[in-house]
C-alpha cells in the first residue's frame, strides 16, 4: 500500500490505517479478543502499516492488544496513540460520557510512559491530544513539553485529534493548532456527508504543511452498507443516541440513506464500490495522509484496503458531489457521529 508523509516530518503512514478502537471498545466493534488480535494481524498482512489507538480505549486495552498482535513487527509499523483523558484517577464512567482531561506537563509525561509500557516500545510515532478544547490549545507548557518529548525521541510527531463529535468550535481549535502551534497533524471527522471540518481546515493545512488523518469516512456505517433503514442499535452502540427517537432516526438514519442513494454514480460502472469511493474521495485531498475506516470484520478489511488501488475520483465526480452537498441533497442535513 502507498504511504503519505505527515507534515514536514519523516513519518510516513499507509493511505488506509487501522483504528484500533474497533477491537478495544464495546461501542459497536469487536468484543472477541482473539478475533481482534487476528484482525489487526490480517490488516498488517493486507498492507496496512499505520495503526492508531488511544490510552483511553478500553483503559489501556487499545494499546496492549496492538502490542500483543504486532509487537514483533514494531519496526515495520507506525503507531499513533492519544492522551489527555485521566482514566487513572477517574475510574467511574457512565456510558460514553467524557472523562476529565489533564493537560499538565507532569500528566503528559506520565501518560506517555504508561503508553510506552503497554505498547512495548520506546517511542510513539504520532502522539495526539485526545479531543482537546481551545483552552488546552492555548496552554504553552503543554506544547513545550511535546516539543521536548520530540527532541528526546520519545515521539516523532504530534497534533490534536478533534472531537468528540463534529462541532463548529473544532474549526477554531484546528486553526489554532495549525497557525499558532504548528501541529504536524490534525485528526478530524470528514466524509461525503460531513465536510464542515475539511472545508474549514484543509486549505490552511496545505499552506502550513500540516497533514490530516480522517476518521468516520463512511459516516458511521451509512456509506459502507452496514447501516440500513431497518438497522436497530443497542444502547451500548455509540450510534444509539442518534436514533433514540423517531425524529432523530429520521434525521440521521433515514435521511442519510436517502442522500447516499444520490451518490450511486460514484460506484456504478466506475470500478469501485461506494465504500471504496468514499475512501478515494477523501484521498483526493492532498493534505490528507491517511483514512481510518471502521474495520471490524474480514470482508470490510478486504474491501477497504483495496480502495486506494481503485480508480481515483474524477474532477467531474467531485463537482457533482459538491453540488449535492451544497444543496444538502435536497434534504435536511444528516446528523454527525464521532
Amino acid at each position: 500500500m502507498k504511504t503519505r508523509r505527515i507534515g514536514a516530518t519523516d513519518v510516513r503512514v499507509s493511505e488506509v490505517g487501522f483504528g484500533v478502537w474497533t477491537v478495544a471498545t464495546s461501542w459497536w466493534g469487536v468484543t472477541d479478543h482473539a478475533f481482534g488480535v487476528r484482525l489487526i494481524q490480517q490488516a498488517f498482512d493486507a498492507g496496512i502499516t499505520f495503526f492508531d489507538t488511544a490510552d483511553a480505549y478500553g483503559n489501556g486495552l487499545g494499546e496492549t492488544i496492538l502490542a500483543e498482535a504486532l509487537g514483533s513487527k514494531r519496526h515495520q509499523i507506525v503507531i499513533g496513540t492519544k492522551f489527555g483523558y485521566d482514566f487513572y484517577t477517574n475510574t467511574s464512567r457512565r456510558g460514553h460520557e467524557e472523562l476529565p482531561h489533564d493537560w499538565s506537563p507532569a500528566y503528559v509525561r506520565k501518560a506517555l510512559e504508561e503508553s510506552l509500557k503497554r505498547l512495548q516500545t520506546d517511542h510513539v510515532d504520532l502522539y495526539q491530544l485526545h479531543n482537546p478544547r481551545l483552552d488546552a490549545m492555548q496552554q504553552d507548557d503543554l506544547f513545550s513539553t511535546l516539543e521536548e518529548l520530540k527532541r528526546d525521541g520519545k515521539i516523532r510527531a504530534w497534533g490534536p485529534a478533534l472531537g468528540p463529535a463534529i462541532a463548529e468550535r473544532q474549526i477554531e481549535e484546528g486553526r489554532y493548532a495549525i497557525e499558532r502551534r504548528h501541529a504536524d497533524l490534525v485528526y478530524i471527522i470528514y466524509n461525503l456527508l460531513e465536510q464542515i471540518l475539511g472545508e474549514g481546515l484543509f486549505a490552511l493545512g496545505r499552506q502550513h504543511q500540516t497533514s490530516f488523518l480522517v476518521r468516520v469516512p463512511h459516516a458511521s456505517g451509512l456509506l459502507d452498507g452496514t447501516v440500513r433503514e431497518d438497522t436497530v442499535f443497542t444502547e451500548q452502540d455509540h450510534r444509539f443516541h442518534r436514533v433514540s427517537t423517531e425524529d432523530k432516526k429520521r434525521a440521521w438514519q433515514i435521511d442519510g440513506l436517502k442522500k447516499i442513494r444520490q451518490l450511486g454514480f460514484l460506484a456504478e460502472g466506475a470500478g469501485r464500490t461506494l465504500s471504496q469511493a468514499a475512501i478515494q474521495y477523501i484521498l483526493s485531498e492532498p493534505a490528507v495522509a491517511s483514512v481510518l475506516p471502521n474495520i471490524y470484520n474480514e470482508a470490510l478489511l478486504k474491501e477497504f484496503t483495496a480502495a486506494p488501488e481503485t480508480p481515483p475520483i474524477t474532477a467531474d465526480e467531485r463537482a457533482k458531489v459538491a453540488e449535492l452537498y451544497a444543496g444538502q441533497f435536497g434534504l435536511a442535513s444528516a446528523g454527525t457521529i464521532s
